[in-house]
C-alpha cells in the first residue's frame, strides 16, 4: 500500500517539477531543444523531443536500480515519474497538439481548458515572456475564459 502512495505522491509533485523544469530549463539554458516546439518547422520529430529521453532516465535508473537493490519504495518514484512521463504524453501529445490523430474535438471543459492555456502559452515564440508552465494544472483564469465562452454560446 505505502508504494501506492509513494507512486500517487511522485506523480502529484511531478506537476510542480514539471512547471519548473519548463520555466527555467526548457525556457533558460536548453531553449535550443526547446525552440522548435514553439516555432514548429517541416517533419514530424522536434529537437523538443529530446525532452522525452532525458526526463525517462531518471524513471529508468529508479525502476531498475531500485529492482536491483530490492528498495521498492525507489521503484515507486520511477513509477510515478513514469506514469506522469504517460499521462504528459497522452495530454501534450495527443491532445493537445493532436500529434497522433487519437481525439480531435472535445466539448470537455477541462480538455478544452488545458488546450486554451496550452495555446496562451505558444503564443511566446520566445524564451522570454511565457506564461501557463505546467502540463495539467489548469489556472483559473483559463476555466473563466472557458465558462465565458460557453455562456455567449448559451445567449
Amino acid at each position: 500500500m505505502w508504494y501506492v502512495l509513494v507512486t500517487l505522491l511522485v506523480f502529484v509533485l511531478m506537476e510542480g517539477i514539471t512547471w519548473l523544469t519548463h520555466r527555467y530549463v526548457m525556457h533558460g539554458f536548453l531553449w535550443y531543444l526547446h525552440e522548435d516546439h514553439h516555432q514548429k518547422g517541416p517533419g514530424f520529430w522536434e529537437k523538443n523531443d529530446a525532452f522525452f529521453v532525458i526526463f525517462a532516465i531518471p524513471s529508468w535508473l529508479c525502476i531498475m536500480l531500485g529492482s536491483m537493490n530490492q528498495n521498492y519504495w525507489i521503484v515507486s518514484i520511477g513509477a510515478g515519474i513514469a506514469l506522469y512521463g504517460f499521462a504528459y504524453f497522452l495530454v501534450h501529445e495527443i491532445i493537445i497538439h493532436q500529434r497522433i490523430k487519437l481525439f480531435t474535438r472535445s466539448n470537455n471543459r477541462y480538455i478544452r481548458a488545458i488546450r486554451w492555456a496550452h495555446k496562451m502559452h505558444h503564443k511566446h515564440l520566445n524564451k522570454e515572456d511565457g506564461e501557463s508552465f505546467g502540463m495539467l494544472i489548469v489556472a483559473k483564469k483559463y476555466w473563466d475564459k472557458i465558462r465565458r465562452d460557453e455562456k455567449l454560446k448559451a445567449v
